[in-house]
């Protein structure tokens, strides 16, 4: 699958801070360790509608990781998904009287537009759930094999389910008690009355074929992917077990994350999956969580039609911290807007403050788990205050560029 453009990052003069974040799986901000290349898988979109600024939320979070590692020299191999067949896309393709297909390559391009706009950089590794049937199956194959895995006691519909406990570490991403797994499941695309399965929080791996649905043929029998196994599948064939960084939002710790990793770990025998684990806080419009359930969406690409600064609209979602769940509201783009345009005066001046002390301040704050809003109070003080250094304002320009992601004059990138 094609992925994004990406644009030139500068080099920021000075010594980088080696990243810190934060760890679900230990709930402790941690180092992240990488070696010279850096390796994160960031779950992609179902893409049956556009993206709003909830998922953007997400993906400059992991933007900034990205940001952090180049400033310390580690080559970043980024994988990212796209789930371009599950429920979802189905029914929304079935109640607009669409082709699935249709729908998913429409939606997944205006992504790839929206993450361009926010300057995103793009993953190196851009893989769809069709493309990676085939990897899928023979996983799913030597899950069955190893008996971890089993057929739904069902003749007409014998899908497979993945034993829960089987990898040995199961709860050890989320660490969530039995009756908050059992709610999350319910709410997040599982099945726990489901007939035939062994327990109600079993994860289903294959998915036999049913009438008008899709479906490939293979050593399993006509079907399709369940979702976790997706990303599992294609983390392993893309970085193998042990991995930097595992991201997405808080709703996907359980249990896309918990199940991903324990399909991993059962077909290797290896843990963790991941080395870090890390999430996102969830994005709110008047008082709610931004949801397409609850169609209180802002999304990209209506911004970008109405002419909204993308790089204002980048401020603002990273003026709170990446882990909190807060409001969108027309205060906070007014905010970035005034915030961005007083930055963009002040690197255009022809001098200003010293540069090296307000850089090492905004290293500092991103290395400390990605505490954005302390990095942009250094930024305004550097923007209010005046001075005689004539190379400060490049230097400083070249530094939000690389660090934190958002284009002022002189950006000279597509």
């Amino acid at each position: 699958m094609q992925t994004w453009p990406s644009h030139p990052v500068p080099r920021v003069p000075g010594t980088p801070r080696p990243l810190r974040l934060y760890d679900t799986a230990t709930g402790e901000i941690r180092p992240t360790t990488p070696g010279p290349t850096a390796t994160m898988y960031v779950c992609g979109i179902t893409p049956y509608d556009a993206t709003h600024l909830g998922h953007a939320a997400t993906y400059l979070a992991f933007d900034l990781v990205h940001r952090q590692w180049l400033d310390n020299g580690h080559d970043v191999h980024y994988v990212q998904n796209v789930t371009d067949v599950d429920d979802p896309l189905l029914e929304r393709a079935e109640r607009d009287h669409s082709d699935w297909v249709v729908l998913a390559m429409r939606e997944t391009a205006l992504f790839r537009e929206d993450m361009t706009a926010l300057r995103v950089l793009p993953p190196r590794d851009y893989l769809g759930a069709v493309e990676s049937i085939p990897e899928i199956v023979e996983a799913v194959a030597k899950l069955l094999s190893d008996g971890v895995a089993y057929r739904a006691d069902d003749e007409q519909y014998p899908d497979i389910y993945f034993d829960r406990l089987a990898s040995g570490h199961f709860g050890s991403v989320s660490n969530y008690d039995a009756d908050t797994m059992a709610k999350f499941f319910a709410e997040r695309g599982g099945d726990p009355d489901r007939p035939g399965k062994r327990h109600p929080l079993d994860a289903l791996l294959w998915r036999t074929a049913r009438p008008d649905e899709p479906s490939w043929d293979s050593e399993l029998g006509p079907g399709r992917p369940g979702w976790h196994v997706e990303c599992s599948v294609i983390a392993l064939n893309q970085l193998g077990m042990g991995f930097d960084v595992q991201g997405g939002g808080s709703d996907l710790i359980f249990p896309h994350h918990e199940f991903s990793a324990a399909h991993a770990e059962a077909l290797t025998g290896l843990h963790p999956f991941a080395r870090h684990y890390t999430h996102t806080g969830m994005i709110g419009l008047d008082g709610q969580k931004m949801s397409k359930s609850l169609g209180n969406l802002v999304f990209v690409s209506r911004l970008r039609g109405d002419n909204v600064d993308m790089m204002a609209v980048r401020l603002g979602l990273l003026s709170g911290h990446y882990r909190e769940d807060r409001a969108w509201t027309d205060t906070v783009l007014d905010e970035a807007t005034a915030r961005l345009a007083r930055w963009r005066a002040a690197v255009s001046r022809e001098s200003g403050p010293p540069a090296e002390p307000t850089v090492a301040r905004l290293r500092d704050h991103l290395a400390d788990d990605l505490n954005t809003p302390q990095a942009i109070r250094a930024l305004d003080a550097w923007a209010a205050d005046e001075g005689s250094d004539t190379a400060a304002p490049a230097q400083i320009r070249d530094a939000v560029d690389a660090l934190l992601g958002v284009a002022l004059p002189g950006w000279s990138g597509v």
